[in-house]
């Protein structure tokens, strides 16, 4: 299409005029032929017959004009999915351009201009240097090469394919046989197979359709070759565009949005953003993606409280009036457009934008009534009397709706608190500090409301916001108080008992009312006091002894109660506490009460003595530490040198003094008024030293009155009874083994039952046999030569004679001899190789067991008689009868 160059100079953006038609004359070179139309805006227009043979006889629908300038001086017209080159060229002057819109080709136009293109396909030329000059000074010019434009290729194309794009030709063609190829992205090269060229006519197509969105631009290079394979032409640069078509819709990041604006914004106040892509190419009106409000829930105060910058997808508020209290939330649906909004051409999506209305402090919170009551019972604490209620519109639960309750008059003591409730947010009026009816009957308080929050500005707080509360005091029965608890009292201890002390009376606080007290005793560790039950008279039982455990810190506590006879009775404790002033009652102590020095007097061979004084200052030390006069050689071989008020030291008056335990009296006093003194006994063990002044082990010994005859016996006798333990062991490791191996020993051991015998033919026992018999004279007064056999006879079984329930124990020999001889001669006992059974008590059977053989038997009972019985009774005899061992 060649257009003049005016028209070029004034092409429109995107029209939007609701008709358009063609309205210069335009003119179309091809192959040198022209055809010209002549358009007017008053109707259909009929243009000449065509060389196409086609006539155009409607008018033209509304258009849309893509300009898109793809190279210089060059642009596009849009049909559809078909787009067309417009070239422009200097020649105007014959052209009206003042009143061009846009083109459209439609129906009968595009079908004519495609069946001119197909017969007539562009060529590409591979670039030749021409020369020319004279040949004389071999100069030649050389004619610049041709700038090959861009293919352009509408994507999404219906086809049919494969579709030819354009010719690749030589200009060798008609010398030699050229061979055509392309290489690059999409003909050799993933995505391979898109583009194909005929080797022969040069003729390049394209496959299939195209995605702009997946590759927006292709780089081939066309290749000729000759028969043989040689390079005949330099290759060229094909450069093949994706024409975008507005094939995908915006699509928004998020499905839903969440956004907020504080109660009362004002207008223009940023809301959120939403932002919505599309895939197609942003620099068209494809890509050009618009946005608007489509609608608004809930319409209050007004359905259009907000708005939507087209552009950027910013959410502003357009009208005052916002409030939480009234609508808390607004959904907004949104929509995104592209062909920059065009809704007849444009493709659309939406998604839901929710706008949180935030809370302000815009609502005062609000007393339910103006006055309110309750009352409390007199000295009790922690009780609420009342709640006091509000009304606040805030948001529940937050700083705006959350109260603050303050007291501001009527209650200066602090008598009272009120905490906020965090559930219901009431005032919980509590009583903190005891209140008494004989001092205050009633209070009027007054209490104010407010949030944790300050009010919004502008807001004025309510009248409602303060309340009065009225309290009434209840009386009731107080406990008697003692005015002075604890009492305080000091006496010296050692008072008689019947000694008055003080009067612990209690006062009652109930004035009004005419109450008796009464007294008793609460606690009295040592039992020393009693207390008249009437005026409360403190009196002593017995002697108070500072040096009591009960006293500490020289003071005595007692307990005592008072109570009234009101209804009902209530009682009051008090404590008196009686600081004993010291006597000197205790006289001192001697410490320590042992000690040991050398036999001969050395420097350091002197004890430090002191004493202990349970009295107290001054009481107590100094101390005077001094020997008896009597007897006489506690002075002449001992001397005591005071060292302080309170430590003295005892040594040896002589040289040396033979090694024993000395006891050594030692007179103390104190310095009490008057003094006491106590004649105290040291045990002083005098020992022979080393050279270090330490008692040697002899010495010590020594020292505790043993002589050396005495400490020589002491240690024989040590090694004698080391001997004889020493043989007593070699002794027991060289006795007899026992009669029974271990293993078979009964007492501590295990018994095994498992073992089978001889077989099944041994198992037919007569367990009669096992039965306790009644007399053994049957097989006692047998024939001498019979003997048990190996099979059981067929005669009556044995008799075997009762044992005794309580034999004597020398009959035991006997009666284990008599048994074994009926068991011998007895032809009716088990076969030899069995266990036989010489007592069997059996059910009910009146012998004692064998444990009672010693309880029965007397301490002085000879068993020596046992060691006669033989091998068999060897450790019998040995348990009973006494052996060597012993």
């Amino acid at each position: 299409l060649i257009l003049p160059a005016a028209c070029g100079r004034v092409l429109p953006a995107p029209c939007r005029s609701a008709w358009c038609h063609l309205m210069p004359i335009l003119v179309e070179r091809c192959c040198k032929r022209e055809l010209a139309y002549q358009g007017n805006t008053s109707g259909p227009f009929i243009p000449p017959l065509s060389p196409a043979g086609i006539r155009v006889s409607t008018p033209l629908p509304p258009c849309q004009l893509a300009a898109v300038q793809s190279f210089a001086e060059s642009y596009k017209i849009r049909s559809g999915i078909q787009e067309y080159d417009i070239l422009t060229l200097p020649d105007s002057d014959a052209v009206n351009v003042s009143s061009f819109l846009c083109f459209f080709f439609q129906a009968g136009i595009t079908e004519m201009l495609s069946r001119v293109w197909d017969s007539q396909p562009k060529v590409i030329k591979f670039s030749r240097k021409h020369q020319r000059g004279s040949a004389a000074n071999g100069l030649r010019r050389q004619k610049r090469d041709w700038v090959i434009p861009p293919i352009n290729v509408p994507e999404n194309s219906r086809g049919p394919f494969p579709h030819l794009l354009v010719r690749i030709r030589s200009d060798q063609d008609k010398d030699v046989g050229i061979r055509y190829s392309i290489t690059g992205a999409g003909a050799d090269q993933p995505p391979s197979g898109i583009y194909n060229i005929d080797p022969i006519s040069g003729n390049m197509f394209v496959t299939q359709p195209l995605d702009r969105e997946d590759r927006a631009s292709f780089h081939l290079r066309a290749h000729a070759v000759d028969m043989n394979g040689n390079q005949v032409e330099n290759p060229i640069d094909l450069y093949i565009y994706v024409i975008d078509m507005n094939d995908n819709r915006p699509e928004f990041q998020n499905q839903v949005y969440n956004g907020s604006v504080a109660e009362g914004s004002k207008p223009g106040s940023s809301v959120m953003q939403v932002t919505a892509t599309d895939s197609d190419d942003s620099t068209t009106a494809n890509g050009m993606v618009r946005y608007r409000i489509l609608s608004q829930t809930p319409h209050s105060p007004i359905p259009n409280m907000f708005t939507i910058n087209s552009e950027t997808g910013d959410i502003v508020t357009v009208a005052a009036g916002l409030d939480r209290e009234k609508v808390s939330q607004y959904t907004i649906i949104v929509q995104a457009t592209d062909m920059e909004g065009n809704l007849n051409f444009g493709l659309s999506n939406t998604a839901t934008a929710l706008i949180s209305i935030n809370d302000i402090n815009d609502n005062p919170p609000e007393l339910t009534v103006r006055t309110f009551s309750g009352e409390v019972p007199e000295n009790k604490v922690n009780v609420v009397v009342t709640n006091l209620t509000v009304v606040d519109r805030d948001q529940p639960h937050s700083p705006n709706w959350n109260a603050v309750y303050r007291i501001v008059s009527g209650d200066p003591t602090g008598h009272f608190t009120i905490r906020t409730n965090p559930i219901t947010n009431e005032g919980m009026l509590t009583v903190v500090k005891p209140v008494d009816f004989e001092m205050n009957r009633a209070f009027m308080l007054t209490v104010v409301v407010s949030n944790q929050a300050h009010l919004a500005s502008g807001i004025q707080s309510s009248l409602q916001s303060t309340a009065g509360v009225t309290i009434s005091v209840q009386d009731v029965n107080e406990p008697p108080v003692f005015p002075v608890n604890p009492k305080v009292i000091r006496f010296e201890e050692g008072v008689p008992a019947g000694t008055t002390l003080t009067v612990f009376a209690a006062q009652d606080p109930d004035h009004f009312i005419h109450q008796i007290v009464r007294y008793s005793k609460l606690s009295d560790p040592a039992n020393w006091l009693k207390i008249n039950r009437t005026n409360g008279q403190i009196t002593t039982m017995a002697l108070l002894d500072r040096e009591s455990i009960f006293v500490k810190n020289n003071v005595y506590e007692a307990t005592f109660l008072a109570f009234d006879n009101g209804s009902p009775p209530a009682s009051g404790t008090g404590t008196l506490q009686i600081y004993l002033i010291d006597v000197n009652d205790n006289a001192p102590v001697l410490i320590p009460r042992e000690a040991q020095v050398c036999d001969r007097a050395r420097p350091n061979s002197r004890i430090n003595i002191t004493a202990a004084d349970a009295d107290a200052d001054p009481n107590v030390g100094p101390f005077v530490f001094e020997l008896p006069s009597f007897p006489a050689s506690v002075r002449r071989n001992w001397t005591i040198s005071r060292l302080n008020g309170d430590y003295a030291q005892l040594k040896l008056r002589i040289s040396y003094l033979e090694a024993s335990v000395y006891e050594i009296p030692v007179i103390v006093s104190d310095s009490g008024n008057p003094p006491l003194s106590n004649r105290s006994t040291i045990r002083v063990k005098v020992c022979p030293c080393d050279d270090n002044g330490d008692c040697s082990a002899t010495g010590a010994v020594a020292a505790a009155g043993l002589g050396t005859g005495a400490i020589i016996a002491i240690l024989i006798s040590m090694v004698l009874l080391f001997v004889v333990w020493m043989k007593r062991r070699e002794k027991e490791r060289q006795a007899k083994p026992l009669l029974i191996d271990p293993e078979d020993d009964v007492r501590d051991n295990i018994l095994k039952y498992d073992e089978e015998g001889g077989g099944e033919e041994d198992q037919d026992y007569d367990l009669s046999q096992l039965q306790q018999p009644e007399s053994l004279d049957h097989i006692i007064n047998k024939p001498a030569g019979v003997r048990r056999v190996d099979e059981r006879p067929a005669i009556a079984e044995s008799q075997y004679p009762v044992r005794s329930s309580l034999p004597h124990p020398g009959d035991i020999g006997d009666f284990i001899n008599d048994g074994l001889r009926a068991a011998d001669n007895d032809p009716t006992a088990p076969p030899y190789d069995s266990l036989l059974v010489f007592d069997y008590e059996g059910t009910g059977s009146t012998a004692g067991s064998v444990s009672s053989l010693n309880s029965i038997s007397s301490g002085d009972q000879d068993y020596d008689y046992l060691n006669d019985w033989g091998p068999r009774f060897k450790k019998l005899a040995d348990l009973y009868g006494g052996g060597d061992d012993d």
